[in-house]
């Protein structure tokens, strides 16, 4: 899979995972441990995107 079809894959994860935790914070009893979790995996999500960004080769225009 090229890299950045792998970014667009990631980065859309991160955006699921930005409204599940919107999700659990609507409800009264909002699970502490769940919204850690899934922090936790956006983080890891945004630190796999940023890495395959730095990995990403450049393209000169001119």
């Amino acid at each position: 899979m090229p890299i950045a079809a792998r970014i667009r894959e990631l980065d859309a994860r991160h955006t699921r995972l930005d409204a599940q935790i919107d999700e659990v914070f609507k409800h009264p009893s909002a699970d502490s441990l769940e919204v850690a979790r899934l922090k936790k995996e956006k983080l890891r999500l945004k630190e796999q995107i940023e890495s395959l960004r730095m990995s990403e080769p450049k393209t000169l225009v001119g």
